[in-house]
C-alpha cells in the first residue's frame, strides 16, 4: 500500500484534477505531499520503532494509511486531497520502516540477502505498478473511479492487520527510548520549504528554496547535537554505508521521477489512452517482481557491489533510449 500510493496517481492525475478542479501546482502538490512526509518522517518511523515495537508501530502506520487513504477517497477539492494526502504520507513513514526490519530480523545474515530481495521486489514492483493499476481502473469506469484507488486500501489494510495481530501483542520495543520529534519537524519543515520553492512559479520560489537549504543545515547541526538522533551522521563515515545510500538515491529519484512524469506526458501531451500507458509500463513492474529475489541471492552469494553497479548502468541506457524516443513518442 505504501509504495503503490507513491505512484498509483501518475495515471489518474488527469482524471484526478479535471474530477477536483486542480491547478497544473495542485496536481504536482497531490503527488509531492504523500512523497514529502513520507521521505521526512521515516527515519522517525524508525525510532519510534525501536521505542514501542516494530510490529506495534508497523499495526498502527497501516491503521492510519487505510483511515487517510479512504479521506483521499472522498476529497472534494485539490486542498482537502493535499491535505490528505500528507496524513497518508506521515502514516506511511511510520508503516514502511516496520516492513524491513520485520523481514530483517526473521532471517539469519546467510539468507537475509534473498529475503530483502523479495521484499525488494515487492516494494519495487508495486511501485511500478501504480501506474498500471491507475490505468486499468481509468479504462474500465467513470470519471470519478480513481476514488478506487484509494478505498481498495481498506480490505488490504485489515488482512494486513489480522497478520500482524499476534507479532503486535507480542513486540514490546525498548520503553524508555527517546524520540527525536524536533529533528523529525525540522527535516519536515526543509524538505517542505525546498519542494515549495521548486514547485511555486513566483518570485517566491527563491526564498522558500533558502529558508529549505537554511533549515536542513540546521536539521544536521541538531542532528550532531541531540543524544539520542534520529539519523545518526557518524553512520556515513563508513564508505560502504554512505556509497549505498547516495546510489539508491539516486536511482530512486531516476525512477520514480519518470514514474511521474512519463505517464503524465503521455497522457496530456501525446494523447494516449490509459491502457496504452498501463502497457507501457507493466514491463518494469514484471521484471522487478521476477528478478529481486535471484538478484538478492546474487548478493548474498558475491556481495552488492556488482548487482548494484550493474543495476545502475541498466537504468542509466534505459533512461537514456527514453530520452532519444521521447522527441518522437511511439509506444
Amino acid at each position: 500500500m505504501g509504495f503503490i500510493d507513491s505512484t498509483v496517481t501518475a495515471v489518474a492525475l488527469p482524471a484526478m484534477r479535471a474530477s477536483l478542479d486542480a491547478s497544473l501546482a495542485q496536481a504536482q502538490w497531490i503527488g509531492a505531499a504523500y512523497l514529502l512526509t513520507l521521505t521526512s518522517l521515516v527515519l522517525i518511523g524508525g525510532a519510534m520503532s525501536d521505542r514501542f515495537g516494530i510490529a506495534r508501530v508497523f499495526a498502527g502506520g497501516i491503521l492510519c494509511f487505510v483511515l487517510f487513504s479512504l479521506l483521499c477517497a472522498a476529497a472534494t477539492g485539490p486542498g482537502q486531497m493535499i491535505w490528505a494526502r500528507a496524513f497518508q504520507g506521515l502514516a506511511a513513514g511510520v508503516m514502511v520502516p516496520g516492513s524491513m526490519a520485520l523481514v530483517g530480523r526473521a532471517y539469519p545474515k546467510a539468507e537475509r540477502g534473498a529475503a530483502l530481495g523479495v521484499w525488494a521486489a515487492a516494494s519495487t514492483a508495486t511501485t511500478a505498478l501504480g501506474p498500471v493499476l491507475g490505468g486499468a481502473l481509468l479504462g474500465t469506469g467513470g470519471p470519478e473511479i480513481w476514488r478506487v484507488i484509494f478505498a481498495i486500501n481498506l480490505p488490504l489494510g485489515l488482512a494486513a492487520l489480522v497478520l500482524l495481530r499476534r507479532f503486535a501483542l507480542a513486540d514490546r520495543g525498548r520503553p524508555g527510548t527517546p524520540v527525536d520529534f524536533a529533528g523529525a519537524l525540522l527535516a519536515a519543515s526543509g524538505l517542505g520549504l525546498l519542494a515549495g520553492g521548486l514547485t511555486v512559479q513566483t518570485a517566491a520560489s527563491l526564498p522558500f528554496s533558502l529558508a529549505g537549504l537554511a533549515v536542513l543545515c540546521g536539521f544536521l547541526l541538531w542532528e550532531r547535537r541531540v543524544p539520542n538522533p534520529m539519523l545518526r551522521l557518524d553512520m556515513f563515515r563508513n564508505r560502504a554505508f554512505a556509497a549505498a545510500n547516495l546510489t539508491t538515491f539516486l536511482l530512486y529519484m531516476a525512477i520514480t521521477g519518470i514514474g511521474f512524469y512519463l505517464p503524465t506526458v503521455a497522457l496530456s501531451a501525446w494523447g494516449r489512452t490509459p491502457l496504452e500507458v498501463t502497457l507501457a509500463v507493466l514491463p518494469t513492474a514484471v521484471l522487478v517482481a521476477v528478478l529481486s529475489a535471484p538478484v538478492g541471492r546474487w548478493a548474498d552469494r558475491s556481495g552488492p557491489f556488482i548487482p548494484m553497479a550493474l543495476g545502475a548502468l541498466v537504468v542509466t541506457l534505459a533512461h537514456a533510449g527514453l530520452a532519444v524516443f521521447a522527441w518522437t513518442p511511439d509506444f
